[in-house]
């Protein structure tokens, strides 16, 4: 019994001796700090041989100029991740978001945005526009190039006339009639 009482008085005195650990106040050192540890006495390291980089989303690559299959691809992949929520699969701006009671987003395949210049809706998605916020920092720049690839693919095939498509479309676009 009496070392049970002891042991029930030095436990929480051992316990007192834990602090908390705070990763914010450990010792560090910053990239170009001197440090004698290392032979050239600085902190920054060459990385280890195969390292992947990491790269910058916000770090601008310039517009294709040419748009193929597999950057279309990347932009209908891109888009249904990031725009379909608020602008819809058609790009009408009517999305799951919007029918739960968000403002109704911009509508992607009409209007001034068909006239617009690529580079002012690759803007948009970087910077935001009205309630849309900007995506620099989630979408990296070749993907965002990708996605107004996507918009104006979009765009054509909205309200397109039946007449303006190839033979073997206009076929399967009447057999599902």
């Amino acid at each position: 019994m009496r070392c049970a009482v002891r042991l029930a008085l030095l436990v929480p005195l051992a316990l007192t001796g834990c602090g908390e650990a705070d990763m914010a106040d450990q010792a560090r050192a910053k990239t170009w700090d001197r440090n004698p540890f290392f032979p050239r006495q600085i902190t920054m390291r060459q990385p280890v041989a195969g390292t992947v980089p990491r790269t910058d989303p916000s770090r601008e690559v310039p517009q294709p100029q040419a748009i193929s299959r597999d950057l279309l691809d990347r932009g209908r992949q891109r888009y249904g991740v990031f725009c379909t929520p608020c602008h819809g699969e058609d790009g009408r701006g009517r999305g799951m978001i919007v029918a739960r009671g968000f403002p109704p987003a911009g509508d992607l395949t009409g209007g001034p945005l068909r006239a617009a210049p690529a580079a002012e809706i690759y803007d948009a998605i970087a910077k935001g526009r009205r309630a849309m916020l900007g995506m620099a920092q989630m979408i990296p720049s070749a993907d965002r190039w990708a996605i107004v690839a996507y918009v104006r693919a979009l765009q054509l095939s909205q309200d397109a006339a039946v007449a303006s498509l190839p033979p073997d479309d206009r076929t399967r676009l009447e057999a599902t009639r």
